[in-house]
């Protein structure tokens, strides 16, 4: 990777020119002056490279050469620095190794290519002492990803609960809000551009899922496997969960849950669950992200912001082309990921452990939440609260019940027990209940 002075410019390769690929340009062009005044050196766009250079683009780009495909972009004399933001797993994995092997940093926002081949990335970038920067990657302008790197640095991170799909939230609040369904809550969300024509990235939990990977990956030293980590979306979550929850004094929020148990083992899954509205997590609605970490230090901290769009996206990457190029200049600290070895193995999710809310429609007929009962008490586990609405739909009610700290494979088989009963007429809906406490 070649040095630099002060004086010259640090030269950037533009990989995508997207919704986030143009704040990018734009947004580096609007503040030149600050991020030279505040950096010390000049930032600027070599080339940008797109897969049709016919297609017609935003006239703030016209005096820039653009590149037909990436290919071109990492052997480019004239760029210092690779910006990949054209998604995907498999061109952006070829792009951000080609950059690496031409010594030149690289900057991506590519969450899912981080969490299923970070591991592969930055052994790469390792050997070839060049860094990778990603803080885009995670809650879109919330600097969260150097806030886990540096300024956590003395800290055992106790745990990390996340609220970081901008969807998911928006979905659930309105739903919570305006009593509406899971399914115009979505359509809502479309119309106004905060979900996808195809939305199962973010609605299956996946997207958040990814970003909850690389920040545990980041908090204990090793590379979180996909297949270890338990996702589940919000596409089941109905309104009378919600509702319920809101009388048992919860708020329901697509949960990111990181954590280490006293033997090392560390727990990473997302999936819908209860918040105490006594939380400040319970507070973050519509499109916004919120981070809560907890270090043995410094305690619970929070970050909150919009997790998505093309401003805080592209103010995070432009963070990190700051970086990258002083890398340059001054010379690179580490890869962007530092293993070490007090951890190392993924908690398996049948023995993570929560409390749980569980509804089920039963017969209203004396005796059946003695057998429901008799079902969990077998398995160990206890019945903290039961909460029995009158609401009696043909000869059949509701029966919400709060279940204690218990495994979750116990809760799993115990629902399925309870399933099979001749009282229960629907499937058994149920959430995991976070306290946040440590």
């Amino acid at each position: 990777m070649a040095s630099k002075s002060r004086s010259q410019a640090v030269r950037i390769g533009l990989a995508g020119l997207g919704n986030v690929g143009l704040g990018v340009y734009k947004n580096l062009e609007k503040n030149a002056g600050l991020l030279r005044e505040r950096t010390g050196f000049k930032l600027e766009v070599s080339c940008v490279a797109v897969r049709d250079p016919k297609k017609p683009r935003d006239p703030s780009v016209s005096k820039t050469r653009i590149l037909n495909g990436w290919r071109e972009l990492a052997a480019d004399p004239e760029v210092d620095i690779v910006v990949e933001l054209i998604g995907g797993t498999t061109e952006a994995f070829e792009l951000v190794c080609a950059a690496l092997r031409a010594k030149k940093p690289v900057v991506t926002g590519n969450k899912a290519l981080l969490a299923e081949r970070g591991q592969e990335l930055f052994k790469l970038a390792e050997e070839n002492g060049v860094p990778i920067y990603f803080e885009a990657a995670v809650a879109g302008g919330i600097p969260i990803i150097q806030t886990v790197q540096e300024g956590f640095v003395g800290n055992a991170i106790r745990s990390i609960h996340g609220i970081i799909n901008g969807t998911c939230n928006y979905i659930l609040t309105r739903m919570a809000a305006q009593g509406v369904s899971y399914w115009s809550a979505l359509a809502e969300a479309q119309q106004h551009g905060f979900a996808e024509a195809d939305p199962t990235l973010d609605v299956s939990g996946w997207d958040a899922a990814h970003k909850a990977i690389i920040l545990a990956s980041l908090s204990y030293g090793f590379w979180i496997k996909p297949e270890d980590v338990h996702v589940e979306g919000i596409q089941n979550v109905s309104l009378a969960d919600i509702q319920f929850a809101d009388r048992l004094g919860y708020t329901v929020k697509l949960l990111s849950v990181i954590r280490a148990d006293e033997k090392g083992l560390v727990e990473v899954r997302t999936q819908p669950s209860l918040v105490p509205k006594t939380h400040v997590l319970a507070s973050v609605s519509g499109v916004y992200n919120a981070i809560v970490v907890n270090g043995d230090i410094v305690g619970e901290t929070l970050f909150y912001g919009k997790g998505a769009g093309q401003d805080p996206t592209s103010s995070s990457v432009i963070s990190d082309l700051a970086e990258a190029a002083a890398t340059i200049v001054y010379g690179p600290r580490h890869s962007g990921f530092v293993p070490h070895g007090l951890y190392g193995k993924s908690k398996p999710v049948d023995e993570t452990v929560s409390r749980y809310f569980l509804r089920l429609q039963v017969d209203d007929q004396p005796g059946v939440l003695a057998r429901v009962a008799t079902v969990l008490g077998n398995r160990q586990i206890g019945i903290s609260s039961v909460m029995q609405p009158d609401e009696e739909t043909a000869g059949t009610t509701p029966l919400i019940l709060m279940l204690d700290d218990a495994p979750l494979g116990a809760v799993r088989g115990a629902i399925e027990e309870i399933a099979a009963l001749d009282a229960v007429r629907e499937k058994p809906a149920w959430l995991r209940v976070e306290t946040m406490k440590e």
